[in-house]
Order: structure tokens, then sequence, then C-alpha cells
């Protein structure tokens, strides 16, 4: 649904922005600085920002209504009458909770920061938050400073040839039409795919495919900010978006609601999930100021000389070559139960023998 999010809300700014730009004409920046922003496009953006409010509401409405998960409802608040009850509702089927065969092993409810976590999953927590903190570097450099290579190859118009509220227009056509032609396709194709080829192949097949066309894009750069180019540029920026989607920008949210024991997986996802948002503030103001150009004359106002766009998007192949190999310390969760995958059914001694169940001389399976 994040991709429908991004296309809705690039539709909506369009939709304020076309209406403002009608309502409230003014002279390009060039002719009238002062007069290019009208009073009235303050209100652009704050109606579009609160637009936003909307689905948060009814996401929090439903979120209030929805029961709680019936593993942690009953191996960690220990409560299988509820569980029962949840799972009876959700799946609308009859179910009755049977306390003895919840079986608790306290002996093998070890923590986060215990030995025995780090030799099951901290691999798989390295991974998990490695890639997503690549990822988003990566995903929200190339989300939030679109209109700037866009400009900086010619397909929107340089920003001083419009007033503030076209080119709020301008900008944002041009981010729904990649997110309606890359980022939303992306996004269903990894639904279609993920339960047929895997997550391990989708995120690794996309951090490849991103690497190959950021480095395409960067390395003869001048050829694509010639005009009669720049269309092969937009293209090719397209499916490096197409390929986040139908890739890592998925499954690195998937896999870690997948991998971890149940007492510890929202904990596990969460630190993933923060671990991407630093590689987003490192995206966002990193390319900010190293996508500036190298010619101190040539920078925006109150920045100091960056790398240019060229350098900056070879980082951006080499962070995302960075997560093609963090990939392998990610499990394949495909086809596995949450419970396998996790490892919640099995005591091991130090040696590692499964003391989940011993068999008897009559070869019976008695469990313990």
């Amino acid at each position: 649904m994040q991709g429908f999010g991004i296309l809705t809300g690039g539709m909506v700014a369009c939709i304020v922005s076309a209406a403002f730009k009608s309502k409230y004409p003014a002279p390009a920046y060039e002719d009238n600085p002062l007069g290019s922003t009208v009073p009235q496009a303050d209100y652009v953006w704050r109606i579009i920002l609160m637009f936003g409010s909307i689905p948060a509401l009814m996401t929090y409405y439903w979120r209030m209504k929805m029961p709680e998960t019936a593993r942690y409802t009953a191996l960690v608040a220990k409560n299988t009458k509820q569980a029962a009850a949840d799972m009876s509702k959700v799946l609308q089927v009859e179910l009755e909770a049977e306390q003895e065969k919840v079986v608790e092993k306290q002996h093998n409810q070890f923590g986060l920061f215990s030995k025995q976590f780090v030799k099951r999953h901290g691999l798989h927590l390295l991974g998990t938050t490695s890639t997503w903190f690549l990822l988003d570097i990566a995903f929200y450099s190339q989300n939030l400073f679109q209109k700037d290579i866009f400009s900086a190859i010619g397909w929107i118009p340089p920003a001083k040839t419009m007033n503030a509220i076209q080119e709020v227009f301008k900008i944002s056509r041009a981010q729904t039409l990649i997110a309606l032609c890359s980022t939303v396709p992306g996004y269903w194709f990894t639904v279609f795919f993920i339960d047929r080829i895997g997550r391990f192949a989708i995120q690794l097949m996309g951090f490849f495919f991103m690497t190959v066309f950021m480095f395409a894009l960067a390395i003869p750069y001048h050829h694509w900010t010639q005009r009669e180019n720049r269309i092969g540029f937009v293209v090719m920026y397209a499916f490096t978006f197409f390929f986040a989607n139908f890739g890592p920008n998925a499954t690195t949210f998937v896999v870690p609601a997948e991998i971890f024991p149940a007492r510890l997986r929202s904990t596990c996802h969460g630190i993933s999930a923060a671990s991407g948002k630093a590689g987003a503030i490192i995206g966002a103001f990193g390319f900010l100021y190293a996508a500036q150009n190298q010619d101190k004359t040539k920078t925006d106002k109150g920045y100091p000389p960056g790398i240019g766009v060229k350098n900056s998007l070879i980082v951006l192949g080499v962070v995302n070559f960075l997560g093609i190999l963090f990939t392998f310390l990610v499990p394949e969760s495909n086809g596995k139960s949450l419970e396998e995958m996790s490892r919640e059914n099995e005591d091991e001694d130090e040696e590692g023998i499964d003391m989940e169940t011993v068999r008897t001389s009559e070869n019976r399976t008695v469990p313990v």
C-alpha cells in the first residue's frame, strides 16, 4: 500500500497546486522574485501535508479494531483463551483453547542481549538492520531529490523560470508519473512473486539491478544531460524505483516480521526499522549536501560545494552494492512457518541436540 500512498500523495499535490495556480497567477521568479510566491501559496503545502492525516486516522481506527496476533497472545501474554477467541473471529471458525497443550519452557526464554540470541539470530539481525539501513540511504535520496536530478538533466524547467506554485505542480507531476510507471508496479510484482521465488531472491535481485542502473546513470552522466537523451535517463531512473520496490523496499520490512521469536519479533523489527530511518536521514541530508555542484559559484544558496550529482549517484551505486553483500546474512523464510524460522520450538543443549522430544526404545515420541 505504500506505493499507492506515494501515488496518492503526488496526485493530491498536483490537484491542489493546479487549483491554486489557476486561481492565483504569478510571474516567474526571474521576472519578479518577490511576486513569484503569492501569499496564498502558504496554504498549498499545509493542505497537502494535512491530507496525510486522513489515512493516518483511518489506520489508527482500524488498528484499534484489530486483535493482537494469536502467537503473541498465547506465547508472550500467556492467554490461550483470548488467542483462541481472536483466531475464531479472524478465521471465522470455532476454536477452543487447550491449555494443557501449551508447554512453558522457561529455560528457553532467552533475551535480546543473551548469548543464545546472538548465536541463533545475531547475524540475522545484522542482516536485517544493515540492508534496511543501506536501502533507505539510496531510496530516500532518490525520492526526496528527484527534482534536483530532473532539473539537472533538463526534464523539469529551471526553478527561476517558474513561480512557486507552478514549480510544485511540475515537480509533483513528474514524481507522480514515476510512481505510476515504476513504484506501484514494482510493489505489485513483489506481491505476485514473493511466495513464488522467495524473499531472498527478490531482495538480491533488487539490490543488483539498483546497482546496475545507478552505475549506468552515473558513469556516462554527461551523456544523459544532453537534451536528446533525457528521456532515456528518466526511463532508467524509473527502473531503479521499480527494482527498489520489486526488491528490498518490500522485503526489508517483510523478513524481520518472520524470522525472529514471537516475544522478540516486534523489538527486532523495530530495531531494523530504526536502522532504516537512520539511513533515511543520511540519505536525505547527505545527498542534499553531496549533490551540490563542485563549483562554489553554482551551489544552492547557503550550501558549501559538494561532489556533484554524478559522484553522488556513484556513491548510491556503491551503497546498493553493499546491500547485495549484506543480503547474504538474511535467511530465506519462504514456505517456512514462523516457529520454524525463529526456532521457537527448539531447545538446544550445548552440543546442539534437540531436546524438545526424546525417542523411547519403542520408537514413541514423548514430549518433554
